[in-house]
């Protein structure tokens, strides 16, 4: 990627979601793509969900503008386009789970077994895993994983689309700095934030599953095909990027087995749901999840580049500690797994 590009990446792909999310806004209503408002909801009107296909014409927008062509993003592109189907048939009408982790798992196996993209080694912090013959496995799994954190984490106006950002603006900005970058990362930080325009509260639209779905799984494409080819030889950390949707999805399993409830039950005790019972309004519980997330966005440019700019990565390592020993305190300190309010109320 040539840096003149990058400031016409960004307008293109910016005006262009910007611009065109506002038809598939009347594209949905005419569908009857609606997210009607129920008890586990905070929103209180119907509100269109099909946002995903106009983060996604970006994304095509931007791949045709500005993208190297090559048999890996032919089998992301037929891999996405999988995911996006299976998404928008979510949004005009909830299909049933399993048919949706089927589509999931199709659109996920597309990466390694045409693609080439394989979760073949981790190495980071001085440990080394070779997965071997299980590394095609390993990979769906994991892209099936992080598809369901972003998922799951869609909860309030605007908070999906900003963690993206963030974590897109994040993996450019080292990509840059270790001048490994391919232009991916800023054309889809512009796309989301041109998406954000009509996302953030209160949303006009919001990504529905067709946008969830996609953004995890480019996200997963992202952190797999990321820093193959510099020292860092891993992806985690772009995984730590997304240290909030991740923990929010492992206290969400954890909460459900400890109180003995079906895995696939949705529940009001997300982190987003413990900041709005702490009497914060939806604006200011986004913005607090984002400042986190900017934190642990910090902490990995300082690893990624520490050995490069600083002479080590050891800071990086210590701020990672510090968040994580502050997000395992708000756990104790809320409903995250454990009701309190419960407890109280039989003590009384």
């Amino acid at each position: 990627m040539e840096p003149k590009e990058i400031p016409l990446m960004i307008m293109t792909t910016f005006l262009f979601t910007a611009l065109f999310i506002p038809i598939v806004k009347k594209i949905a209503v005419f569908i009857g793509a609606m997210d009607v408002p129920n008890e586990r909801k905070v929103h209180k009107v119907p509100i269109p969900r099909l946002g995903g296909l106009g983060i996604y014409a970006g994304f095509l927008l931007g791949y045709m503008l500005f993208g190297l062509h090559s048999v890996q993003m032919n089998a992301v592109l037929i891999g996405s386009f999988i995911i996006l189907v299976t998404g928008i048939f979510d949004d005009i009408k909830p299909i049933p789970a399993k048919y949706k982790l089927i589509g999931q798992i199709v659109g996920a196996a597309v990466v390694p077994l045409y693609g080439g993209i394989i979760l073949q080694d981790v190495s980071a912090f001085g440990l080394y895993l070779d997965f071997g013959i299980f590394a095609y496995p390993i990979t769906i799994i994991f892209i099936v994983a992080i598809i369901n954190c972003i998922n799951l984490i869609d909860g309030l106006d605007g908070l999906s689309s900003g963690i993206s950002s963030i974590y897109f603006l994040t993996v450019g900005i080292i990509a840059l700095i270790l001048n490994n970058s391919n232009g991916l990362d800023v054309i889809l930080t512009f796309i989301m934030l041109g998406f954000l325009v009509h996302n953030f509260h209160p949303a006009k639209i919001f990504m529905g599953d067709s946008g969830s779905m996609f953004l995890g799984y480019i996200i997963a494409v992202i952190a797999l095909l990321g820093f193959k080819n510099i020292t860092l030889t891993s992806f985690i950390v772009p995984i730590l990027l997304l240290a909030i949707p991740i923990m929010d999805t492992l206290f969400a399993i954890i909460r459900r087995i400890v109180n003995h409830k079906p895995l696939g039950m949705p529940d009001k005790n997300h982190l987003h749901h413990q900041l709005l019972k702490l009497k914060l309004s939806q604006t200011k519980t986004v913005l607090v999840i984002y400042l986190v997330d900017i934190l642990f966005a910090l902490a990995s440019i300082v690893y990624a580049v520490g050995n490069k700019v600083l002479g080590t990565n050891k800071y990086g390592i210590i701020i990672y500690a510090i968040l994580f020993i502050l997000t395992l305190l708000l756990v104790v300190k809320t409903n995250i797994i454990w009701n309190h309010d419960k407890k109280k109320e039989k003590n009384k």
